[in-house]
């Protein structure tokens, strides 16, 4: 089984940045597409960005231009470069690997204040 641990967030403000981390133990993730979600408080947990195996990445409207997903298969690392943070951009972040691992870590809590 992989586990997931994520890292770097905190309390920043409006137009601010920050960097997460996400520490993968485990053998094999370099073939697993991995992947940021977030929960904002009394929402549901949505996907931020995903990278594949091979490195392409995908990043949803709300956030392209702003944040940067990026691995390291030699680390059995990922990370979120998040810059020009806005409010709605608060919420507990986490690691994500799809199958064949399927983990997620516990998370880490990003606050924007305005």
């Amino acid at each position: 089984q992989v586990q997931l641990v994520e890292s770097g967030g905190g309390l920043v403000e409006a137009g601010g940045s920050l960097t997460l981390s996400c520490a993968a133990s485990g053998d094999g993730i370099c073939v697993s597409d991995m992947a940021w979600y977030r929960q904002a408080p009394g929402k549901e947990r949505e996907l931020v960005a995903a990278i594949a195996a091979h490195g392409n990445t995908y990043y949803v409207d709300s956030i392209k231009g702003r944040f940067t997903i990026a691995r390291d298969n030699v680390k059995n690392a990922l990370y979120l470069q998040l810059n020009d943070l806005k409010p709605e951009d608060t919420g507990v972040y986490y690691c994500h690997t799809y199958p064949p691992f399927n983990s997620w870590g516990q998370g880490t809590q990003v606050t924007v204040s305005s």
